[in-house]
């Protein structure tokens, strides 16, 4: 079993449930199951795990309350939502801007979840500096949840089940904000995506086709100024010519100096090949219409980045459609099919 364990870790909660049935016992994973692990070639992660170490009861209450709908004002919004994981935790293609309560839609494009642990800070915008922190937006935003952070938790006290989980997981004698929030760290903390052709290749322990490794060759020359680390960000906000002038300020909402107006951060371009649509705004539907604006799309502003200038003037990335071709299979060797299909970030209520 422990062969078979090592071989498909993505499928370990499945193979012990099967093994364990097939052997007539009850088989728990136990805690080093839900132990979080840094992969060998990732950056130290910036999660505070000293304060909310990963637990099963914490997890588990996470999970549950990800995908409860009890979280939003009317009961009809949870995290899931806009958070699929077949899209590696993104929003569905045809909700380009994600939809709330009363089917009111969003003003961003719903990011994926992948990786939190290693990042400082979050949203678009960069609103938001401690991963903790940021279901409070979602639950209190006008189109998305709008609820009250007070009023979910006194629902969770009245509920029959969670005073009860909140117990175990915890050791509190009732709900309260900090822990419902420690909880849903703990389900997140765990989405890490580590396991690609890519990361295969990375490794020692499998193949890219010459396609691919022209295409990384290309990405290195033409994307990674930006996309860089194993991470495929360098976790800065830029302006990268979308438009010339800007309803959604981005960054610049945030620190209100008109040099980050138009700002948004630079996203992972892991799993990129099924978190279409792309950018803040959802603007485009394909990788191939992402590399086409950077070629000759790019529009001018006082905040463009210099990357996109040359002599005072407006530049594109130059790229032939072949290195447009060979560029896309490469980033396709980013998705994590793990990820996506292992069972323990389901519903299993």
């Amino acid at each position: 079993m422990i062969d078979l364990l090592k071989k498909y870790p993505a499928y370990s909660w499945v193979l012990l449930l099967i093994l364990g049935s097939c052997s007539g016992e009850s088989i728990d994973p136990g805690e080093e199951f839900y132990k979080f692990e840094k992969p060998a070639h990732f950056p130290e992660p910036t999660y505070t795990f000293e304060n909310n170490p990963v637990t099963k009861e914490g997890f588990e209450l996470g999970r549950r309350l990800f995908f409860d709908p009890i979280l939003s004002r009317d009961k009809s919004v949870s995290c899931n939502n806009c958070h699929q994981q077949s899209r590696a935790f993104a929003d569905m293609p045809l909700h380009g801007m994600s939809i709330g309560v009363d089917n009111q839609a969003g003003f961003r494009n719903a990011p994926m979840l992948a990786n939190l642990a290693f990042m400082r800070e979050f949203f678009w915008d960069g609103g938001v500096s401690h991963l903790d922190f940021v279901p409070i937006n979602a639950i209190e935003s006008d189109v998305e949840m709008d609820e009250s952070l007070a009023n979910v938790v006194s629902k969770l006290n009245q509920d029959d089940r969670y005073p009860g989980l909140f117990k175990e997981a915890f050791g509190v004698d009732e709900v309260t904000s900090p822990y419902l929030l420690y909880a849903l760290s703990q389900f997140t903390l765990l989405m890490v995506s580590a396991n690609s052709r890519y990361d295969q290749y990375i490794l020692g322990k499998g193949e890219l086709s010459t396609e691919e490794l022209e295409g990384m060759q290309l990405f290195d020359q033409k994307c990674a100024t930006c996309h860089s680390g194993e991470l495929f960000t360098d976790f800065s906000y830029k302006n990268n010519g979308l438009s010339s002038s800007f309803k959604d300020l981005g960054r610049g909402a945030i620190t209100e100096d008109e040099a980050d107006y138009g700002k948004f951060r630079v996203p992972s371009l892991r799993n990129a090949e099924i978190t279409a649509p792309y950018m803040h705004n959802a603007r485009f539907s394909t990788l191939e219409e992402v590399l086409n604006h950077y070629e000759q799309g790019i529009k001018g502003s006082p905040t463009l980045d210099p990357i996109f200038m040359e002599d005072g003037k407006v530049k594109g990335i130059a790229l032939t459609e072949d290195e447009k071709i060979k560029i896309i299979s490469f980033i396709k060797t980013l998705t994590d099919r793990d990820l996506i299909s292992d069972p323990k970030f389901q519903n299993h209520d």
